[in-house]
């Protein structure tokens, strides 16, 4: 008896043994290991829906491992499911750090992965060994430009400053590329494109709407008298010669200077706005086709192009731009180093910037010494206490940002002598789903639908700014509303598909019945809605003044999603010049450093359009890494 008792313990000590050595096969914990080479599936409840992971097992060892969750996030949940698989057989582990803003995928990877090694006839506790990452050790690197962000201004400037032929590396903070641009949902502003010509013109109202605001509120304001001049013209001269769609820049930078409140810096404001059809061509030239043309809030006609799937489908434009912008940036040998945080601009005795550095996950420097720098970091939207600290009235508020957008970007630039603007514009989203936080594309507004308030009524013009509609909505019983579309509007949409697959949605055959899921009284909202669809048919809206019309909302089932107001973009940034140079407090300029992006403040002013993101950072990040490179080129 004591001898058995002493070989038990022998061999659970070096069942112990191996279990700590990591990379090792550990022990199984049941009477019978799985058979060589076998194959076992475990699935979970991700973001979107299933996720799958298949592992083979060879004598208690997983030698592949495939994963499947196609209604994930793309570019967010997605980044999970191609990074994990390699993790899993290179350590022999399930025991993975979650991805940063892709948590609810990570988990449900992690539970899948359990369950297929539970199949297996395993315990999954023992494949929970951290496996501890080799010490790589500080590291130093050299570049012609060094980028800081990998969202769309840091990836735009990296194709272009490629383009000219610099060797570009760029940091990123988070596992993933992408940062807020991912997360857009809607498309990007662009004037006077040739897609806006397939549109027939049905916008006057809005033109008009424009024109008298101008008069109204801004008589003062010189730059947008002489704008509101110029396009009262153009729309004089369109009404007696009627071809083709009517748009124009200065149409553009009069809803732009308009929405932000005349704050905007006229010069980057103009800047923007006539790089945005060359930027469409720019896009289209790379592969990136923004061809569906739709109204959007806050402009005066239909500018916003999206991307739409094979199926002819919209679908949200930043899962779509950055997994290409990520290849083509691949393609043209841009080094990506990721979970890298950048929190020091170097400089020279002269004051020039050349190069960064910042620390790793695993706590190492990286340093990066380059000929030129482009801060593309994003704002502060996800740091909530910084967007107190400007902004108390919005403590407490939810934000939509990536989890990476911390403002650092902002502080490395004030640190060696960058101004700031604006820095308290910050603005908030009337359309973020109460219970994630996940922001709700203004486009469906744009294509009709509407919001009614916890009693069942519309409260306001649904395209108008979003800081008139998100106050409007704030002003309303509960400070929420619920977004209502139609069956017409899901089939046309891959964005709503995703929506209701994501259980963002509750859904009636009727309006009555809708009205209940909402908890809203039927009668009320039914004669909303049929309110509503006059108002489409007869195209004025004598309650709200609304000018924007697409279809009524008369296809059965009818589906509401529950909505806020959440944090969304800080206006506030960085002085740059039209040639993102970053400027001193006294307009000089820092040598070697230049700016693009949410970053960057004075292109937005006290408001920004929607859709004017994805043009910022697309013709603001064009211009940044033309700008860095022949900054360098002059070295």
């Amino acid at each position: 008896m004591k001898k058995s008792k002493i070989l038990i313990s022998l061999v659970l000590a070096c069942m112990m043994l191996l279990s700590a050595c990591g990379g090792s096969a550990p022990a199984a914990t049941t009477e019978a290991a799985a058979p060589a080479a076998a194959s076992y599936t475990g699935t979970a409840q991700g973001m979107g829906g299933e996720v799958s992971v298949t592992l083979t097992i060879e004598n208690g060892v997983i030698t592949d491992c495939v994963a499947t969750g196609d209604k994930e996030t793309d570019g967010i949940g997605s980044v999970v499911i191609a990074q994990f698989p390699a993790q899993v057989v290179e350590g022999n582990t399930i025991n993975l750090d979650a991805v940063s803003g892709a948590t609810i995928t990570s988990n449900a990877f992690i539970e899948a992965a359990k369950a297929a090694l539970t199949a297996a006839g395993l315990n999954p506790d023992d494949y929970m060994t951290k496996v501890a990452a080799a010490a790589a050790g500080d590291v130093t690197k050299e570049a012609d430009v060094v980028i800081v962000g990998a969202g769309g201004a840091g990836m735009t400037a990296a194709m272009t400053a490629s383009d000219a032929g610099k060797s570009v590396i760029i940091l990123e903070s988070q596992a993933m590329v992408g940062g807020n641009s991912v997360r857009s949902t809607g498309g990007m502003n662009a004037a006077k494109t040739v897609y806006q010509d397939e549109n027939e013109f049905g916008e006057g109202a809005g033109v008009e709407k424009m024109l008298k605001s101008a008069a109204d509120n801004y008589a003062d304001n010189e730059f947008i008298t002489s704008l509101a001049a110029t396009v009262a013209q153009q729309w004089a001269d369109y009404q007696a010669n009627p071809v083709g769609y009517f748009d124009s820049v200065e149409l553009m930078e009069l809803d732009t200077m308009v929405g932000g409140k005349g704050i905007n810096n006229p010069e980057l404001v103009k800047t923007l706005v006539e790089g945005t059809a060359p930027a469409i061509d720019w896009l289209d030239e790379n592969g990136m086709s923004l061809h569906n043309v739709a109204a959007f809030g806050g402009a005066s006609v239909k500018r916003i192009h999206r991307p739409v799937n094979e199926e002819g489908k919209v679908v949200s434009v930043g899962a779509y731009l950055v997994p290409l912008m990520e290849k083509a940036c691949q393609d043209r040998g841009v080094e990506f180093i990721l979970n890298t945080t950048a929190d020091t601009i170097l400089t020279d005795a002269n004051g020039q910037a050349v190069g960064v550095s910042g620390t790793d996950k695993d706590g190492n420097t990286v340093t990066v010494n380059a000929k030129a720098v482009v801060l593309a970091t994003g704002g502060f939207g996800a740091n909530l206490d910084m967007v107190a600290s400007y902004k108390p009235e919005l403590k407490g508020f939810m934000t939509t940002n990536a989890p990476g957008i911390q403002g650092q970007g902002i502080a490395m630039a004030t640190a060696i002598g960058a101004a700031t603007v604006d820095m308290d514009q910050i603005q908030i989203h009337p359309t973020v789903e109460a219970n994630t936080a996940a922001l709700i594309t203004e486009g469906l507004r744009g294509d009709g639908a509407i919001l009614v308030n916890a009693n069942g009524e519309r409260f306001t013009d649904e395209v108008s700014t979003r800081d008139k509609v998100s106050a409007a909505e704030i002003a309303q019983p509960g400070s929420f509303s619920w977004l209502i579309v139609d069956q017409a509007m899901a089939d046309a949409s891959n964005v709503i598909q995703g929506y209701i697959t994501k259980g963002y949605t509750k859904q009636g055959a009727t309006y009555e019945e809708l009205a209940k899921e909402i908890e809203v009284d039927p009668a009320t909202f039914a004669a909303t809605m049929e309110k509503w669809n006059g108002c489409v048919e007869a195209k004025t809206d004598a309650d709200f003044g609304r000018t924007s019309f697409a279809n009524p909302l008369n296809t059965a089932p009818y589906y509401a999603i529950k909505v806020s107001a959440g944090v969304h973009h800080t206006m506030g940034g960085v002085v740059i010049n039209s040639s993102t140079e970053v400027l001193k407090e006294d307009g000089s300029v820092i040598p070697g450093l230049f700016a693009a992006g949410e970053v960057t403040g004075g292109v937005h002013g006290a408001n920004r359009l929607g859709g004017t993101a994805v043009a910022d950072f697309v013709v603001f990040g064009r211009i940044a890494g033309e700008s860095a490179a022949n900054y360098a080129s002059a070295q």
